[in-house]
C-alpha cells in the first residue's frame, strides 16, 4: 500500500512538474505584481434600481399573485435558486422565487461552512487526467475569490493544516497543495507553505505529535452558509424579485403553444404553507432549483422522466471551540472509508465532518449515531492523547443531503457529475442541478443564460460578478467598534452584529433594548454564552422568518452551535415573535413544539440525549459506587431512594447558594430518566457512570452535587452553567 501511494506521489509530482513548466512564470509575475492580494473584475452595473427598504412578505405574496406573467419564476430558495433570482433580477428580468420552508432550510445550511475548489478534486483530475474535474476547480476558486470580495462581512480566509505523519508524504502533498495554489492563480488567497514538526504543534498544539513530521498549510473561505444564503435572497429581494418562502408549489401550469402544438410549462400553482391560500403564478419561463428535490419538480411535468438526483447524507458535528485553535482548521486527507475530514474552527465552536453515505430524499433528515461516532474516532486520530475526545462533547449534529447527479443529457446515464448541469425538458422546464456551495453564482449564471436562450427572453449578460450582496456596502473590520461606542453594545456582541448582518448591524443595534445595567447599556442576550440578543428576533421577522425553527438555525444560528442553548431560548423567543406575529397562545404551543421537535430530531439532541440512557449498564468500581452513593445521601437525608428539587433546595441554602426553581428544574430533569419528576439513586450512578466513560458531559447536577459536598462547611458560591465540558473541574 506504501509503494502504491509512493507510485501515486511520483505520477503527482510529475503531473506537478508539467502543471508548473505552463503556469510558473505567469504566477510568479502575478505574485511581483500584487503580493498576496485577491481582485475580482466586476461586471458591468445592473441597470436595476436597488430598492432602501426590504419589502415586507405579504407584499411579496401579493406580487407574486397580482403579476400578470414574470419572466422567471423561480422554484428553490437554497444558494442556488436565489442566486438564480439574484442574477435574473439584476439582468433586468421580471423574476420570482417561490420556497416551500424557509430560504436554506435545506443543504445550503448544512454544509461544512467551506468556500473552497475541492483539493480532492484537483488530485482526482490529475491523478486521471480529468479535464473537467481540473475545469470544475478552477471555476471553483475563481467563485471563492468573489464570495469573499462580494460578502466580506460574512466570509474570511482561513488557514488550513495538513499534517504529515510520513516522510514520503511531504513532497507529495506539498507538490498537490502548491498545484491548488497555481490553479487559483491571480486569485489565489495566500501561498501555502510548510511547517516544521516543533511550529505545526505550536499552532496546533492539541495535534497528535507522535511520529508526526512536520505540516502543510493552505488557505480557503469559510463562511456563515445561511447567512450567506439569506443575503443572496434578500439582496434579489431589494433589487425587484418577488421571493417568498413558506410557498408551495401545488403543480405546474401548462398551455398548449399554438405554432407547436406541444405542451409548454407556463407557471405553477402554489400554496401560502401558513395560510393555506393558493393561487396562480404565471411566467414565461420556470425554474427547477430544488437541490435534493429536484426529481420530484421534474415529475410534475413529466411523470416518465427518469430520476437523475443520487442522494447521499453528510453529518457534521459541533463541539466545544477548544477542540481546535482560533484560526487554524485541520485536514484529514484520507479517513478510514476514503473520504476527506474536516475540523474546523466555526463561531468560536468546532465543526467536524464529514460522512458520505446513500439516503432516502426527506425533508428533515436526522443525523445518526454511526455516523457521529465515525467522525468522533477520526477526530481522535489526529488529536493529541492528552485530549479526551467524549462522546458527551458533541453539542450539535445535522445531516444535510448532498444532491449528486446523472447528466440527463450525457450518454453514460450511470456516471455521476461532480460539476453542475443544466438540463431543458420538452416543455421547457430548466432544471440545474448538482455542483457545490461555493459555484452557486456560476450555476445561476448558466442556468438564466440556458432561460435566456431556451425561451428567447430579452436580457444582457450577467451582472453578479462583483455585485455586492446586502451588508457589504458599507461594512469595514472595524465597524463593530462603531456599534460599541455609539449603542452601549458588548464587544462580543457588536462584533457577532457586523459579522452576520454587515452594514445592517445599525438598524438591530437601534431596536436593541436597554438592558438596566451600567454596561452593556443595550443588548439582552437569549442565552448567556452566546452573543445573540433579542433585537435580532424583531429584526429575523422583517427577514422573512416566520417560524421559531428559522430564527434558531437560520437568522442565528444557536441550534448548529448548541442545541441545549437554543432549547432554553426557545420560550422568550417564541415570546418575542408572538408578540411581533400576533399569534394566539396555541399557536405559541405548536411554533414551541414544533422547534423542539425539530432540536431533538434534526440537530442530534436525542442522540445527545440517548447517550444517558443508552448507556444504562453501570460500570463503577465498588470504591466509586460507594463514593457515589455518599454524596446522594448527602441530598436524600430521609433515605427515600431518590431526590427531588426540595432536597437539592435544602442543601444549597445550607451553603448559601441561590438557584430560582426553574432552573432547578431543568437540572434535575436532565438525568430524569423516567420523567417522574425526582431522580433515583440507580439514575444518579448511571449518570456517573456515563460521565466517567466521556458518554456524558457537561452535567450540572453532577457539579452541583460535587461542589455541595466539597464546599458544604466553606459557604462557596459556585457558578451553575451549561458547557460543552468545559466545567473548571470534574464532576467526578
Amino acid at each position: 500500500m506504501a509503494f502504491q501511494k509512493a507510485v501515486k506521489g511520483t505520477v503527482l509530482i510529475g503531473g506537478g512538474a508539467i502543471a508548473t513548466i505552463f503556469g510558473l512564470s505567469q504566477f510568479s509575475q502575478y505574485r511581483n505584481k500584487h503580493g498576496n492580494l485577491v481582485y475580482i473584475q466586476a461586471a458591468e452595473p445592473a441597470n436595476v434600481p436597488m430598492k432602501n427598504h426590504l419589502p415586507a412578505r405579504e407584499d411579496q405574496l401579493l406580487a407574486l399573485q397580482n403579476t400578470s406573467e414574470f419572466d422567471v419564476l423561480i422554484i428553490g430558495g437554497g444558494a442556488t435558486g436565489s442566486g438564480c433570482a439574484l442574477d435574473a433580477v439584476t439582468r433586468g428580468l421580471k423574476t420570482a422565487l417561490v420556497e416551500r420552508d424557509d430560504f436554506s432550510s435545506g443543504t445550503s445550511s448544512r454544509s461544512t461552512k467551506l468556500i473552497h475548489g475541492g483539493v480532492r478534486y484537483l488530485q482526482k483530475a490529475i491523478m486521471k487526467l480529468d479535464f473537467e474535474q481540473y475545469k470544475m476547480v478552477k471555476e471553483a476558486l475563481h467563485e471563492r475569490a468573489n464570495l469573499l470580495e462580494i460578502a466580506p462581512h460574512l466570509s474570511s480566509p482561513l488557514p488550513i493544516m495538513l499534517p504529515v505523519y510520513k516522510w514520503w508524504q511531504l513532497p507529495y502533498y506539498w507538490v498537490g497543495i502548491k498545484l491548488y495554489d497555481l490553479v487559483a492563480g491571480s486569485q489565489c488567497l495566500k501561498s501555502s507553505y510548510v511547517l516544521s514538526k516543533s511550529r505545526a504543534l505550536e499552532l496546533f498544539p492539541m495535534l497528535q505529535k507522535d511520529r508526526l513530521v512536520g505540516a502543510i498549510v493552505y488557505y480557503d473561505g469559510q463562511h456563515n452558509d445561511a447567512r450567506m444564503n439569506l443575503a443572496i435572497a434578500l439582496t434579489a429581494a431589494r433589487y425587484g424579485a418577488a421571493t417568498a418562502n413558506y410557498t408551495e408549489v401545488v403543480h405546474l401550469l401548462k398551455k398548449t403553444d399554438p405554432k407547436s402544438g406541444k405542451e409548454r410549462v407556463c407557471g405553477a400553482h402554489c400554496r401560502d404553507v401558513l395560510t393555506g391560500q393558493e393561487f396562480d403564478v404565471k411566467a414565461k419561463c420556470v425554474i427547477n432549483a430544488t437541490g435534493p428535490f429536484t426529481d420530484s419538480v421534474r415529475k410534475m411535468d413529466d411523470q416518465e422522466v427518469a430520476n437523475i438526483c443520487q442522494p447521499s447524507a453528510g453529518v457534521h458535528i459541533v463541539m466545544p471551540g477548544y477542540y481546535s485553535p482560533d484560526n487554524m482548521g485541520l485536514l484529514d486527507p484520507a479517513t478510514s472509508d476514503g473520504r476527506v475530514i474536516f475540523f474546523l474552527p466555526w463561531e468560536k465552536m468546532t465543526v467536524a465532518g464529514t460522512t458520505d453515505t446513500p439516503t432516502d430524499i426527506t425533508p428533515h433528515p436526522i443525523p445518526k449515531e454511526e455516523d457521529i461516532n465515525f467522525i468522533l474516532n477520526e477526530v481522535r486520530n489526529y488529536l493529541s492523547c492528552d485530549v479526551e475526545v467524549r462522546r458527551g462533547d458533541v453539542l450539535a449534529a445535522w445531516s444535510g443531503i448532498r444532491p449528486l447527479v446523472t447528466d440527463p443529457n450525457s450518454k453514460d446515464t450511470q456516471s455521476i457529475s461532480r460539476n453542475h448541469i443544466v438540463a431543458v425538458s420538452d416543455s421547457g422546464l430548466v432544471t440545474i442541478a448538482g455542483g457545490k456551495w461555493t459555484t452557486y453564482r456560476s450555476m445561476a449564471q448558466d442556468t438564466i443564460d440556458a432561460a435566456v436562450q431556451a425561451h428567447n427572453l430579452m436580457a444582457g449578460s450577467s451582472k453578479t460578478v462583483g455585485l455586492l450582496l446586502q451588508g457589504a456596502k458599507d461594512w469595514s473590520p472595524t465597524l463593530y467598534i462603531r456599534l460599541v461606542q455609539d449603542y452601549g453594545l458588548e464587544s462580543e456582541v457588536a462584533q457577532h452584529l457586523a459579522s452576520t448582518y454587515g452594514d445592517k448591524a445599525f438598524e438591530v443595534a437601534k431596536i436593541a433594548q436597554v438592558t438596566g445595567k451600567r454596561w452593556p447599556i443595550v443588548g439582552k442576550r437569549l442565552v448567556s454564552e452566546f452573543p445573540y440578543i433579542e433585537a435580532e428576533v424583531i429584526y429575523g421577522v422583517k427577514e422573512y422568518a416566520c417560524t421559531v425553527v428559522d430564527m434558531i438555525s437560520r437568522r442565528t444560528r444557536l441550534a448548529f452551535l448548541n442545541v441545549q442553548a437554543a432549547d432554553e431560548a426557545l420560550p422568550r423567543i417564541v415570546d418575542i415573535m408572538g408578540k411581533e406575529l400576533n399569534w394566539s397562545e396555541q399557536w405559541k404551543k405548536e411554533e414551541l413544539a414544533a422547534a423542539k421537535k425539530f432540536l431533538y430530531y434534526e440537530m442530534g439532541y436525542k442522540a445527545k440525549s440517548e447517550q444517558l440512557t443508552d448507556s444504562s449498564e453501570i460500570s463503577l468500581v465498588p470504591s466509586d459506587i460507594e463514593r457515589y452513593k455518599k454524596r446522594f445521601h448527602m441530598f436524600d437525608k430521609e433515605n427515600k431512594g431518590f431526590i427531588t428539587i426540595l432536597d437539592v433546595q435544602r442543601v444549597l441554602e445550607s451553603i448559601s447558594i441561590q438557584i430560582d426553581e426553574n432552573t432547578l428544574h431543568d437540572i434535575l430533569n436532565e438525568v430524569d430518566l423516567n420523567k417522574n419528576g425526582q431522580v433515583e439513586l440507580d439514575e444518579f450512578l448511571q449518570l456517573m457512570s456515563a460521565i466517567q466513560k466521556g458518554y456524558v458531559s457537561g452535567s450540572r447536577l453532577a457539579v452541583l452535587m460535587k461542589t455541595a459536598e466539597e464546599n458544604l462547611h466553606q459557604r462557596v458560591v459556585i457558578p451553575v452553567d451549561r458547557s460543552g465540558g468545559g466545567l473548571p473541574h470534574s464532576p467526578n
